[in-house]
């Protein structure tokens, strides 16, 4: 076990003697791996402080030398890259091969999307009479979640930092570790002191104390609807500007012409994948009710694959919950087809891939996010019976159509409740704009739309 001290605020390491600690369990095995300490809403302040302090010497900084910056902090991550992926499977439980691969190298091609975006990207244009002005937004507080650690941070600080805005980072308390990392690319790819700035600690104490801080101009939230809403007051009574993605409930609609088993089989690899903590994982399988058992049967031969590549969940806190999810559903009238709620190892936060088939609309599993390797399989009568039940959640953050026809799927997909569809299992892309509607969040991440949230717009009129 390791015991990491110090916040780094203002360009270094700050000593934080005196702190209690927060102790990073590695889920696989159930070990403390390290420890940080647990910041203060002093340890905020001064975070603040330093970020306020920067801010006019960092926003008036040439565009191109903010991409520089961020080209450098982009080389400095690829060069940790193995460094990275084994941060994220010791404190997450994260298979290695797929933290290679997308926890560590999805972040880097983020970071350099965004070296690209900053060189490129019009902060001047004419418009008629007027010269419109996109200027940062000021300063920062980022609060990031667990699930994707590296990529949650750069999807924030990354656009952030490129529009000119300095950043004071809160990340997850069971992650930590990954967000010192970064904040040590940070400092070796020479940003000036202030402009980032980094403090461990609790949500109801570091990152309400950052969400509160009148000084900090933006909140950008990832996490749970609920916090969302708690962190979209406070920046409310404030009128502070706000971006959260939160919650979700995808919808995975294979209509009748689809090639089935590719289908089924694309949508469990996407309910496994990270043990199903995904919030935009396509945990709602809908299906015509011709093809329902078919699909049943291919969908729990898939998830029987998984058995022995599933990573864990997180905690024993969401062991609790995703299992409690799945006698829940079955008491409520689910067919359990693979998986189920007892542990199938001795030791680790693990949890079996899992499908439930005859689950209606209604049902809790078809309502609320799991956040564990859970699919729910619906049937559907006909296209409008489809789309009522993708549109009937209070979620809207991603879904799946497939179709022979992708004009077919394409219409279908235009009146789906939400705001990023891959049609015929589309390949993710860093540039499109990530994000949803309804309760799944306000603004988008990612790309050139992920960029503007952090600017504000001034007109000079001639």
């Amino acid at each position: 076990m390791k015991a990491h001290d110090g916040m780094y605020i203002d360009g270094a390491w700050r000593p934080a003697e005196g702190r209690d600690v927060i102790e990073v369990v590695n889920p696989a095995d159930e070990r403390v791996i390290g420890t940080v300490p647990a910041g203060t809403a002093e340890d905020v302040d001064a975070a603040v402080r330093a970020a306020r302090a920067a801010l006019p010497g960092w926003s008036a900084t040439a565009p191109a030398e903010r991409a520089a910056r961020l080209a450098a902090l982009r080389d400095v991550l690829a060069a940790r890259e193995e460094e990275i992926a084994e941060t994220v499977t010791a404190e997450l439980g994260s298979p290695l091969a797929f933290s290679r691969t997308v926890h560590a190298g999805v972040p880097i091609a983020v970071a350099g999307s965004y070296a690209d975006l900053a060189a490129t990207y019009s902060f001047e244009e004419k418009v008629g009479n007027s010269t419109v002005y996109h200027e940062p937004v000021g300063v920062v507080g980022a609060i990031t979640p667990w699930n994707y650690p590296l990529h949650q941070i750069v999807a924030k600080a990354a656009p952030a930092l490129a529009a000119g805005c300095t950043v004071v980072l809160k990340p997850a308390e069971d992650t930590p570790l990954t967000a010192r990392l970064f904040a040590g690319a940070v400092d070796e790819a020479g940003l000036p002191a202030g402009v980032f700035n980094l403090v461990t600690g609790l949500g109801p104490v570091a990152g309400q104390a950052l969400a509160e801080r009148p000084d900090v101009d933006l909140v950008s939230f990832t996490g749970s609807t609920a916090v969302g809403r708690r962190i979209g007051a406070i920046a409310g009574a404030a009128v502070k500007k706000v971006a959260l993605e939160l919650g979700g409930k995808s919808a995975n609609v294979i209509l009748p012409s689809a090639d089935l088993a590719r289908a089924v089989n694309v949508g469990v690899a996407n309910v496994m994948s990270n043990s199903g903590q995904t919030c935009s994982a396509w945990t709602r399988m809908l299906v015509h009710r011709d093809q329902y058992e078919e699909a049943v049967a291919l969908a729990a031969t898939a998830a029987a694959k998984y058995g022995e590549r599933i990573g864990p969940v997180v905690n024993a806190k969401q062991v609790a919950r995703v299992r409690g999810y799945i006698e829940k559903g079955v008491a409520e009238g689910a067919r359990l087809v693979a998986g189920g709620p007892e542990s199938p190892r001795e030791r680790g936060y693990f949890v079996s891939p899992t499908v439930l088939a005859d689950v209606t609309p209604e049902m809790t599993v078809a309502q609320e996010e799991i956040f564990g390797p859970v699919l729910s399989i619906l049937r559907y009568d006909d296209e409008e019976d489809a789309l009522r039940i993708a549109n009937g959640t209070v979620y809207g953050l991603a879904g799946a159509v497939w179709a022979g026809d992708e004009a077919e799927a394409v219409a279908f997909a235009r009146r789906m409740d939400t705001g990023q569809v891959d049609i015929n299992g589309g390949r993710f892309n860093p540039l499109a704009p990530f994000g949803g509607y309804k309760q799944s969040g306000v603004g988008r991440e990612l790309g050139a739309h992920g960029l503007t949230e952090y600017l504000q717009t001034k007109s000079l009129q001639f």
